[in-house]
């Protein structure tokens, strides 16, 4: 692992980044694995913890483009025994022994439905860095999936866990990157799909506009980032948030691994019934699909109402692609969704601000930024 000095520079390009990529509703981020490298495209995931990769030999794998992780190919592989740390670090994801008691197994389950399990290894994960040299993390906990499932891109091959739980790596990272990292994620359909993801100095976020509110921590639920959003504002309507009676007082988890934003049906009608009164011009349609409940034909006389999400000490004024997200060629749909679950300030709401979270300080930073020069 890396370690910090106190004479790094308040902006070191030796921090480690990585690149991430707008993929259809998921944002995918590069990395490598293994002695020599070899390259992953994986979700960038602040929902869950583990980092896994579809593995050789694939008992039951989703189709992927690229080709299967071989932990023979490398010299650094090696799974890891039920009674070691790393097999325990993973408890929460369900790990387990494998039949001869050698293997420490695990078994992920995810919100959608979709699922990976397999061995848990120790591995060599490698990130880019702004001076053009690799940063390398030895022994790196992952997972090596056999039998993976659900909904994912066959553009992406895994998943890189950027909870708060131990497995994930920025728990892994520790401190090296001083518990900062910082994404800015493109809007699905821009020219450029891609921007870079920060760890380090270089993801603290600063300047004029940047916006602050707290991160929440749940001892019982340590992978969620949790903030408290106190109300809604569309036009000079505003809507209180309730929100997750879990999460002491956060009431909504921040989850880069989600597209829509999932709030409770109470307050789902309210919103939607608030964007319908107040949207002029615009033809309103259905989904073709069926799922979302309010859509228009983006012509040019479509006019949206200003929407802020009020969190405790940011309000943060979201644009049109934060409010709606294209389902095809001919129609827009609001990109909120009925949940009374957990609810989740999914990643279309989160387009195109520089987003920072500072563990230490227990704080999240929202700067708005064009996220296509980042």
């Amino acid at each position: 692992m890396l370690h910090l000095n106190s004479s790094r520079s308040i902006s070191d390009p030796s921090d480690p980044d990585a690149q991430l990529t707008a993929n259809n509703g998921e944002y995918l981020v590069n990395i490598s694995l293994g002695t020599p490298p070899f390259p992953i495209v994986a979700i960038a995931d602040t929902g869950s913890d583990i980092i896994w990769t579809q593995c050789k030999p694939c008992t039951d794998c989703y189709k992927q483009v690229a080709p299967l992780f071989d932990p023979k190919s490398s010299s650094s592989y090696r799974t890891v025994s039920c009674s070691s740390n790393a097999c325990n670090s993973l408890q929460s994801e369900g790990s387990s022994c494998s039949s001869d008691g050698s293997v420490c197994e695990y078994q992920v389950s995810y919100g959608d439905q979709s699922h990976t399990q397999g061995d848990v290894a120790a591995e060599t994960l490698t990130l880019e860095s702004k001076t053009g040299n690799p940063v390398a993390l030895p022994k790196t906990v992952i997972g090596c999936g056999h039998d993976n499932a659900g909904t994912f891109s066959p553009k992406g091959s895994g998943i890189v866990g950027l909870g708060g739980g131990p497995a994930s790596l920025v728990s892994q990272l520790g401190s090296s990157i001083g518990g900062k990292f910082s994404y800015c994620m493109v809007p699905y359909a821009a020219a450029k799909p891609t921007s870079t993801m920060n760890f380090g100095t270089n993801a603290v976020v600063s300047g004029n506009g940047v916006l602050s509110t707290p991160l929440i921590s749940d001892p019982s639920q340590p992978t969620f980032y949790f903030l408290q959003l106190e109300a809604v504002s569309v036009g000079s309507k505003k809507i209180a948030f309730q929100g997750s009676s879990i999460g002491g007082s956060g009431n909504i988890i921040i989850d880069s691994g989600t597209t829509l934003t999932l709030v409770p049906t109470d307050f789902f009608s309210q919103l939607s019934d608030a964007v319908e009164t107040q949207v002029s011009g615009g033809t309103k349609t259905s989904d073709p699909e069926g799922f979302f409940s309010l859509c228009y034909v983006p012509d040019s006389s479509l006019k949206l109402p200003p929407v802020t999400a009020h969190f405790k000490g940011a309000d943060v004024v979201l644009t049109s692609d934060n409010i709606f997200i294209q389902v095809n060629d001919k129609v827009v749909c609001l990109a909120f969704y009925a949940n009374d679950q957990l609810s989740i300030y999914g990643n279309v709401a989160q387009q195109n601000f520089l987003i920072g979270y500072d563990l230490p300080k227990q704080t999240l930073s929202f700067k708005p930024t064009d996220c296509t020069n980042t």
